[in-house]
């Protein structure tokens, strides 16, 4: 499903107008990009976990030449499902 096909979904459901709900997901979407990026935990009840994690820089290899390349530590952002979707899901 695509921003587009939820904007849509939710229009239609709401009898709201696309734009309206177009810029309410745009900004929803932004205020959880700029909570992640300043490291803080987004907690959205019965349907998630987005957090921010640290991994740790290694050693890859090159699967073309074999040859042995230092990848640097980075964040990466992790989601953990909440009951409700867990339930729902199965």
């Amino acid at each position: 499903m695509t921003k587009k096909e939820i904007v849509l979904k939710v229009a239609s459901e709401s009898k709201l107008k696309q734009l309206e709900v177009k810029k309410v997901v745009q900004k929803t979407l932004d205020a959880i990009t700029a909570a992640l990026a300043q490291g803080q935990t987004v907690e959205l009840r019965n349907f998630g976990i987005f957090k921010v994690k640290q991994r740790k820089g290694r050693t890859g290899r090159n699967p073309r030449t074999g040859e042995k390349v230092p990848v640097p530590p980075k964040r990466v952002v992790t989601f953990k499902p909440g009951l409700v979707m867990k339930r729902d899901i199965r």
